[in-house]
């Protein structure tokens, strides 16, 4: 997994009860203390974390799911929103599995750092990203890099329920090194007659292993050849920007209904300057000026804040003292959306919204800052 998830337009709030406790396994925060249980490698750069609650508990949670973490590292509370690749049929435990990127300040740690015994704060589960939401016959994941995190999660779910879905799982990696849970899958595509994997390498150069199977880049061509009826599935997409871009194309060039295609992004756009196609106000426009000061009530804690124009709404609540969902802070991921009840705001993302949920009233809390009064679903 990347250093940051992005998930544009998912819900950030949980959508199954995160954790079935008998005696209070949170923290005063609300947040859920997970004690890790168990590292193993999965590839060359990729580690598997397993967590237990450090109280007796049961993880509920969606296939595809996932935790927002806050680390202690340094002496500072960092937080990253991470997919759990462990299946809500595994209730006893969760896992994530995180790939290590250059310079990424919570990937090295986990990596360098975090082991059997150390404890770790979390809240959720939360997303909308699974097929409990869409369920179907027949499904097509595809997943790029990271990715196949989410999947693995959905893949695990169905193979351990014996469900009567078609599955058909094609993953694309760098090199054949870089394949994770390679023999995993190929047991479960061994012993269930509905599930089948395909794994699609752009080369083998400076590797061990040589690779037969399919080279370079997912294409129409190669997508038909492995998936003959891809058209008639329920397709979940995972990956960088750059591969949900080709999928994407490749699909509605094909004719593929839209209603049927479900993506989540691993990726984060390079630093920069907000796009200039990024939304402006939402709501109701008017100019507050930078000196205005207004209320903003979180109507399911029941909590009100005070919050500057020019302020976003994520950092006046973190300067009361209340934590809320997020990641990036910087508008790419969203996992601060939420929905915009009463007010208008203006704001300025970078990719974590869409269209059609700005038009559904969503915000990002990271950048969107009030021109009025607001209530918002936090």
């Amino acid at each position: 997994m990347n250093e940051v998830l992005t998930h544009p337009g998912r819900e950030a709030l949980p959508t199954a009860p995160p954790l079935r406790t008998a005696d209070g396994a949170t923290d005063p925060a609300g947040d859920h203390v997970l004690v890790c249980k168990q590292v193993h490698d999965v590839t060359h750069d990729t580690k598997t974390f397993t967590f237990e609650p450090a109280h007796p508990a049961l993880f509920q949670h969606d296939p595809g799911q996932y935790l927002a973490f806050t680390f202690e590292i340094d002496g500072r509370e960092i937080s990253r929103c991470y997919t759990l690749s462990s299946p809500p049929s595994r209730p006893h435990l969760a896992a994530i599995t995180v790939k290590r990127v250059p310079g990424g300040r919570v990937s090295n740690w986990l990596h360098d750092v975090l082991s059997p015994g150390t404890a770790v704060r979390a809240r959720g589960p939360m997303g909308r990203f699974s097929t409990v939401r869409h369920p179907a016959s027949a499904y097509l994941f595809l997943s790029g890099g990271s990715g196949a995190t989410p999947l693995m999660s959905m893949t695990r779910t169905l193979y351990d329920l014996a469900a009567p879905a078609d599955v058909a799982f094609v993953h694309s990696a760098r090199t054949p090194g870089d394949i994770p849970f390679r023999q995993e899958l190929a047991l479960m595509a061994a012993t269930a007659p509905a599930i089948s994997v395909t794994h699609v390498c752009e080369d083998d150069e400076g590797r061990t292993e040589r690779w037969h199977g399919h080279r370079g880049r997912l294409s129409p061509g190669m997508l038909q050849e492995i998936v003959p009826d891809f058209l008639e599935r329920e397709v979940f997409c995972c990956g960088p920007a750059g591969y949900l871009r080709a999928v994407r194309g490749m699909l509605h060039a094909a004719g593929f209904p839209e209603a049927r295609y479900h993506e989540e992004s691993f990726a984060v756009p390079a630093p920069g300057p907000a796009p200039a196609s990024a939304p402006g106000p939402v709501g109701s426009v008017g100019d507050a000026g930078p000196a205005r000061r207004f209320t903003v009530e979180l109507s399911r804690s029941g909590t009100t804040v005070e919050c500057d124009a020019g302020t976003p709404v994520l950092e006046a609540a973190a300067r009361a003292g209340i934590t809320l969902p997020s990641s990036c802070g910087e508008g790419f991921c969203g996992t601060c959306v939420t929905t915009l009840h009463q007010g208008s705001v203006t704001m300025r993302h970078r990719g974590g919204l869409r269209p059609r949920d700005t038009a559904r009233n969503k915000i990002l809390l990271c950048c969107a800052t009030p021109l009025e009064n607001l209530v918002v679903d936090a």
